[in-house]
């Protein structure tokens, strides 16, 4: 694998924990801006916001542009966002450093993953992309409880400041290994990209990837309540078990990543599955600590199995003009990350308690299932059209 894509795995894992870490710091912030946790949750959903529409504005925006100069355009207005977050007494202000980040995270996603993919052949996109989508992986192992513990001891804006920190380091790194220039020959045509995602069997596939995600944001967003009002847990465990979270998910999308080439649909289907099943039972077993932490665990192993398979789909079907699909992949990620918090919020307003939330994930899971069942059979239909001797595997 080219240097880039580790470089930019781990300008990710920067970006990455600024995504996750507010999941571990909802108390915190909740008291120091003293609004409710559910309003304090829709950070969260601020932040998938600005990457649902980040993701297509700054991919057609920036389609000319040398990838370099676009990564680190995106890289430094991101790091201006989280000083201004970190400076600020304001919710509402905070709120919008949130959206602002976010934007140009999703933009910094979506041509770092053309990048990736046109830096390898198109057997080796799955594991490309899970080397890129690892730096958040690897941001639930080690950002997210490191935020969480720092955002504990030092207060959440020591948080913040450390993620404007790794950004700039992050910068340095794409600076060194990633080209300046662009031949006249890569660089796309808008007409092209818009062609392309006129593709029914591409948007049933952003479908797979808003559900997908939506059953694992559901319950990760609430995590640290969860754990501690319902578990019995103490905060101190609270960045132990995100640990565990994000352990599982290394695992996962290792797996997938090596899979999802070969086997997209397999892998869809098994990770999709045993996501609805780890839901249910964290539904029903969410005051038994060992239970409750092995589900949660074995969750973020099933829900990121899927996250290669999802992606190299995408790019399978977007065909020579991938910068758009690409963006609006991104999009559908965040649709899935900005309606499962705020249905769960809604859930948790009504009085239901934090175990309704294992339902509400395992819902969006089934739905998830339901999407890729049809992919299946429309590509099995349309192989059948070309050989009859040819199957989907």
């Amino acid at each position: 694998m080219p240097p880039a894509i580790f470089v930019l795995g781990l300008a990710i894992f920067a970006q990455g924990t600024s995504e996750l870490m507010l999941a571990g710091l909802l108390p915190e912030l909740s008291s120091d801006l003293g609004v409710s946790i559910p309003t304090t949750g829709l950070l969260i959903s601020a932040f998938a916001i600005g990457m649902l529409v980040g993701a297509p504005v700054l991919a057609v925006v920036t389609l000319h542009w040398p990838r370099r100069t676009a990564l680190l355009s995106f890289l430094a207005v991101f790091v201006l966002a989280h000083v201004a977050g970190a400076l600020t007494p304001n919710y509402a202000v905070l709120l919008i450093t949130r959206v602002v980040g976010a934007f140009v995270y999703a933009g910094f996603w979506a041509v770092a993953a053309v990048t990736v993919i046109g830096l390898v052949p198109s057997d080796r996109r799955g594991r490309a992309m899970s080397i890129l989508v690892g730096g958040l992986t690897v941001a639930t192992i080690l950002g997210l409880p490191l935020g969480t513990v720092v955002g504990q001891h030092l207060g959440w804006r020591a948080a913040f400041w450390g993620v404007a920190a790794m950004s700039t380091i992050a910068m340095a790194g794409v600076v060194a290994t990633v080209p300046a220039g662009r031949s006249a020959s890569s660089v796309p045509k808008i007409r092209d990209e818009i062609r392309a995602m006129a593709n029914p069997p591409l948007w049933l596939a952003y479908g797979t990837t808003a559900l997908s995600i939506g059953a694992l944001l559901v319950i990760f967003s609430y995590l640290a309540p969860l754990l501690v009002e319902v578990t019995g847990l103490t905060s101190d465990w609270v960045p132990a078990v995100l640990a565990l979270y994000g352990v599982g998910a290394l695992g996962g999308i290792t797996i997938g990543g090596r899979t999802a080439d070969a086997r997209p649909f397999g892998t869809l289907f098994a990770g999709l599955s045993a996501v609805v099943v780890l839901s249910v039972v964290l539904a029903v077993w969410t005051s038994q600590p060992v239970v409750a932490v092995a589900a949660i665990t074995l969750l973020g192993a099933a829900g990121f199995m899927t996250n290669p398979a999802v992606n190299t789909r995408v790019f399978s079907l977007a065909g020579k003009a991938p910068t758009l699909a690409a963006a609006v992949n991104i999009s559908a990620f965040n649709v899935g990350i900005t309606v499962a918090p705020w249905v769960g919020g809604l859930a948790l307003d009504a009085g239901a308690g934090y175990s309704v939330l294992g339902w509400i994930g395992a819902v969006f899971a089934v739905l998830a299932l339901g999407t890729v069942v049809v992919a299946g059979r429309l590509q099995a239909s349309v192989r059948d059209e070309v050989s009859p001797a040819a199957s989907v595997r």
